[in-house]
């Protein structure tokens, strides 16, 4: 067999094996990502890019040693699951740098976390004064968690007693030319009643390439390009 096909069914069958070990691991984001996990997954990466590349290596070997990099941080985020004792020790826990507005030196040196770094994360959030910090701690990720002081934060409803529905997240009503029956039957709505909100916005289904409706039960809709007038609207609201 030539070599560039042994490459290539090799790349093909590491990227399934990869595929099929990320779903396994599960889908946390590079930023929720504990430094084991991250360093495992640099290493799985390299082995796979290795295997595929060096056709003298074994495949059976190769996978044996992906299985096993593979199966440890599972047995660990199982584990994890069920013992908080466990978990601290293998993910750690936060570190408070800011108590009630004060600034816990001791606390930063232990992280070895300098009030340059500490200052940047804190723009980063757009905190640009300690003085107004209530609380902030560096989690097991890396994240810095900023609590405002009360005189700081942005203003609220219930702060001035002003009572809100709850409103959900909008829902997909159409999508290219395709009516979402299960959401039109979720917002209580049927096609012929989504075609007359259509038209009351002045176009026709056929032009819609995109619909939704929030929880009041407004529709917003995107036309198709070719239909889009010269004033261009992105988004017609109701």
């Amino acid at each position: 067999m030539p070599d560039i096909l042994r490459t290539i069914i090799r790349s093909i069958l590491l990227i399934l094996g990869l595929f099929i070990i990320t779903k396994l691991l599960g889908k946390k984001q590079l930023s929720s990502l504990s430094f084991f996990e991250y360093i495992v997954g640099i290493t799985v990466g390299d082995i796979a890019g290795t295997l595929a590349m060096d056709p003298d290596l074994s495949l059976r070997d190769g996978i044996a040693s992906l299985v096993v990099w593979s199966f440890v941080p599972l047995a660990i985020s199982t584990i994890s699951l069920r013992s908080r004792a466990f978990r601290k020790i293998v993910e750690g826990q936060s570190t408070t740098f800011i108590e009630n507005g004060n600034i816990l030196e001791k606390n930063m040196r232990k992280e070895k976390y300098s009030i340059d770094e500490l200052l940047e994360q804190l723009r980063k959030k757009s905190v640009f004064k300690v003085a107004d910090v209530e609380f902030a701690s560096l989690d097991s990720n890396g994240e810095l968690s900023v609590l405002l002081k009360k005189a700081k934060q942005p203003l609220r409803y219930e702060d001035i007693a002003i009572k809100m529905d709850e409103e959900s997240a909008p829902v997909s009503v159409l999508v290219d030319g395709v009516y979402i029956d299960e959401n039109l039957k979720r917002m209580g709505v049927d096609r012929s009643a989504l075609m007359e909100q259509i038209q009351a916005k002045g176009y026709q289904p056929q032009q819609v390439f995109y619909a939704e409706m929030d929880s009041r039960g407004n529709l917003s809709v995107d036309l198709y390009d070719e239909f889009i007038s010269c004033h261009f609207p992105d988004f017609d609201q109701v």
